[in-house]
């Protein structure tokens, strides 16, 4: 997806992981994706640069699709679309 078309994006639910230190932001994502319906998104808010990496690996070793990031005030907003 493209940067504008992730800033137009409405998540099905939003996770606010800033504040907190790798691997708070996976783990936060990881519970968060099992209270979305396969085909939803979440967005996750994290100022942890580690981020980055850890959830597009993630999304994509367990099935899911990594959308990409937009970074906003101080931090990124990270989406995941729910697959299985």
């Amino acid at each position: 997806m493209t940067t504008e078309d992730l800033a137009t994006l409405t998540a099905d639910k939003v996770i606010d992981a800033r504040g907190t230190a790798c691997p708070g932001p996976l783990l936060e994502a990881k519970k968060g994706i099992g209270a979305v319906k396969v085909g939803q998104v979440i967005e996750v808010k994290s100022n942890d640069k580690g981020s980055r990496k850890d959830l597009s690996t993630w999304a994509t070793k367990v099935g899911h699709e990594y959308l990409g990031l937009i970074e906003a005030d101080g931090h990124d907003r990270l989406f995941v679309l729910r697959k299985k």
